[in-house]
């Protein structure tokens, strides 16, 4: 899996740069999350413009780097999610576990809250 990062002071931005996400790779996203965890980042928001679809995989991926931030009392959000991807959530009730932002804007006014 491919991403790109992006720093806006103390939010790490995660841009999914895949239209699927799933499969080999998976443990990239919560390395580089711990990575940034351990120089004291805390918030990071997942940016899944590109991503038309994930499987379990990509569900699994997306539910383990909120458990590697929640668990070290950071705040993880995903943004721009296809409505393939809202349907997931829905369906597998994930859309109550993650909070969702049709923006970079909005995910990081939310963070200053």
């Amino acid at each position: 899996m491919e991403f790109s990062v992006k720093n806006l002071d103390d939010v790490v931005v995660l841009h999914v740069d895949a239209t699927s996400l799933g499969g080999p790779g998976a443990h990239q996203m919560s390395n580089k999350i711990r990575s940034f965890m351990d120089q004291g980042i805390s918030k990071f928001i997942v940016d899944m413009e590109k991503v038309e679809w994930m499987n379990s995989s990509g569900l699994g991926i997306v539910i383990g780097a909120l458990h590697t931030v929640t668990s070290r009392n950071g705040r993880l959000c995903l943004i721009n999610i296809s409505e393939k991807t809202e349907q997931l959530l829905k369906i597998t009730k994930l859309e109550r576990v993650f909070s969702i932002f049709n923006s970079e804007e909005e995910a990081v006014a939310d963070f200053s809250e």
